[in-house]
């Protein structure tokens, strides 16, 4: 059966009429229920959900709220609206006009770029599928369940970029996109934090807080780009990322402040004798989602880079707002790298660092999320802080790959860092009693013993009300 582009896939880009890309995708959609099914939550497709729909790119048609069967959801495709004789912002054509189509010497770089943005879609969905068995309350997965959906929906937008602009490699491509499984070892996802296990609700709260910023940030970056309808399509992108990160942050912040409420009543104020997660555990799993999500953002030092800043590919974060110099011909940028057993500042001309600048955009933005946090330690009478660790941490890719460091930024032996690896990183012992605690609530207004409560529900929703409804 064909589809019905009206009421099925809510789109601002004239799929009805438009027979060769209706073709390719009804080609496409029945695959991707397919791996919905198979690969999205599981055991809840049957459920009803409270979720957020966007069915327009304005004000009042972005976020619309209704109780819906996760299969049933209506993934559309939405590019953010033109902006008039919008020019080539950076690089080696600045002040051109934008492209409306692929030039052919920038076609594969592109095109890989796009694929290596939509992999990371279907993968979190993936990673997170079996959360809904031990969810902390129907809140929270509620949250969960929109994180997922929106993840399909940003899909569904790079999936038409590639349908529309790269014609049979596009199609290939979008059709490799649901082949490929996280964590699977003999076709893992692209990027390796896509491929590691999310078995509990402090990860996953991680995950939203530190992965889903760096996508933030790369989506950023491609908003900027010279190829208009990539720019527009994140830019619209940006709207609905912007509550993954929420959820994240939200839900690290209520398992700290539990965690201060569980010591106060433990006469030595041991937080994990009273079942929850204690502080320096947060911070364990706070120092291992971080680090490993600087990596998504590539070497310090790139050729690649270079490139993309050249074409007019990538961007930086709030290029033309934040950046004078929109060439970067000429200018370096000064890293710390290891030199002899030592660090060495070194200058690094700025296109190849254009990773870094934007990892540093994404670090100051996490240091904000930080402060928050602490301040809400603060508000509640604590002394107790988290603290972000060095960009050189832990890090398995970029110049300090093979190295080790201290959440300080200290160049460490091999030898200082295993004896010290468990105290800074989740050890197994702590993996596993934050798995003991993964117990489900599914009664409204209900909370899991570890977490605190939301100070308020959903769309000005109470927070006892009943957001998903098993079926």
């Amino acid at each position: 059966m064909s589809i019905n582009y009206d009421e099925r896939i809510p789109n601002n880009v004239d799929l009805s009429s438009d027979k060769r890309l209706q073709r390719a995708l009804e080609h496409w959609q029945p695959a991707f229920l397919d791996w919905w099914q198979d690969m999205g939550p599981e055991g809840w497709q049957a459920s009803d959900v409270y979720l957020r729909t966007a069915v327009s790119t304005d004000a009042g048609g972005w976020a619309q709220f209704g109780l819906v069967k996760m299969p049933e959801y209506r993934w559309g495709i939405f590019l953010a609206d033109p902006v008039a004789d919008r020019r080539i912002g950076f690089g080696d054509h600045f002040g051109q006009p934008v492209w409306q189509d692929v030039p052919g010497e920038y076609r594969n770089v592109l095109q890989r770029i796009i694929v290596t943005q939509a992999d990371t879609e279907p993968a979190s969905v993936e990673q997170q599928r079996h959360l809904g068995a031990t969810a902390p309350s129907l809140y929270d997965l509620r949250n969960l369940f929109q994180v997922n959906v929106e993840e399909g929906r940003h899909l569904w937008a790079m999936v038409y970029l590639l349908h529309r602009y790269f014609g049979r490699d596009g199609r290939d491509e979008a059709e490799a996109l649901l082949d490929r499984r996280a964590g699977d070892a003999d076709n893992p996802r692209i990027l390796d934090a896509f491929n590691q296990a999310c078995p509990d609700w402090l990860t996953f709260f991680c995950f939203t807080t530190f992965t889903d910023r760096d996508g933030k940030y790369q989506l950023a970056s491609l908003a900027e780009s010279a190829f208009d309808p990539l720019s527009r399509t994140c830019r619209f992108m940006l709207t609905e990322e912007a509550h993954h990160l929420s959820v994240g942050e939200d839900g690290v912040k209520r398992v700290l402040l539990r965690a201060l409420e569980l010591a106060a009543q433990d006469p030595d104020g041991d937080v994990r004798r009273q079942g929850g997660i204690d502080v320096d555990t947060v911070q364990k799993y706070v120092n291992y989602w971080f680090s490993y999500s600087l990596d998504l953002f590539g070497s310090e030092v790139s050729s690649n880079a270079a490139t993309f800043f050249a074409g007019g590919i990538k961007g930086r974060y709030r290029e033309d707002v934040e950046w004078e110099d929109h060439t970067a011909l000429s200018a370096v940028h000064v890293l710390p790298l290891v030199d002899n057993g030592r660090l060495v500042d070194t200058e690094v001309p700025l296109r190849n660092a254009m990773n870094q600048v934007l990892r540093q955009s994404y670090v100051e933005d996490s240091e904000r999320v930080v402060k928050r946090w602490n301040r809400a330690l603060e508000e509640a009478g604590s002394d107790v802080r988290i603290t972000l660790p060095s960009t050189r941490f832990h890090r398995r890719q970029g110049v300090y790959a093979g190295h080790h460091f201290a959440p300080d930024g200290t160049l460490l032996t091999a030898d200082q860092w295993a004896a010290r690896r468990d105290a800074w990183l989740p050890s197994e012992a702590d993996r596993a009693y934050v798995a003991s605690l993964m117990q489900p609530v599914y009664e409204p207004g209900q909370m899991a013993h570890w977490i605190a409560a939301p100070k308020r529900g959903i769309n000005k929703m109470p927070v006892d009300y009943v957001y998903v409804r098993r079926a």
